[in-house]
């Protein structure tokens, strides 16, 4: 059975909103190493289509420093799964996953293979409230934004973790892992 990670980058005070946080080529670097550690990625809607227009696409030489190609290259060629009601149809080596969201992430759980990872902010919740995430990685990094969208907002019961592993960047931006004490 392969594990459903999540990782989010977060500012302190608990903003998820991508455009407050700064790229950072370290950051970058553990991101294409999370993203190898999987088999498949695991998007909502909203994620996907910001990821794919993101890093689709080859940018032009220039348009963004060179250390974020190992990223945009790693996540080109993964494999993904987006869950929508409303999208016909994905392609950049994505299906589509429709219909009970418990039993669809349950039967890609039980495939072999190296894990899922997933991202977003409404999917991890959904998951959350399932119990069907092993993993969680929160990339904090040192900005207080005040805005944007919050982590679990509306999460009906609490979840205790385990740190089982922290990572320090020179950013001041530090990786903490934990797991769902069970």
């Amino acid at each position: 059975m392969r594990p459903l990670r999540y990782s989010i980058n977060v500012t302190l005070d608990g903003c998820c909103d991508h455009r407050a946080i700064p790229a950072d080529e370290d950051v970058h670097r553990h991101a294409a190493e999370n993203l190898n550690q999987a088999d498949a990625l695991l998007f909502g809607r909203v994620t996907y289509e910001m990821m794919e227009a993101a890093w689709r696409t080859t940018a032009p030489p220039g348009a963004r420093p060179e250390w974020m190609e190992p990223f945009a290259q790693t996540i080109n060629a993964a494999k993904k799964y987006v869950v929508s009601s409303t999208l016909e149809q994905v392609d950049w080596n994505a299906e589509l996953v429709r219909g009970d969201l418990g039993k669809a992430v349950q039967q890609l759980k039980r495939e072999q293979g190296k894990g899922l990872l997933v991202g977003g902010v409404k999917l991890p919740l959904a998951l959350t409230e399932l119990g069907l995430i092993d993993e969680y990685e929160f990339v904090v990094h040192p900005r207080l934004a005040g805005h944007g969208p919050m982590l679990f907002a509306g999460l009906s019961k609490h979840v205790d973790l385990k740190l089982v592993s922290r990572l320090e960047f020179g950013s001041g931006a530090v990786a903490m892992r934990y797991e769902p004490r069970r």
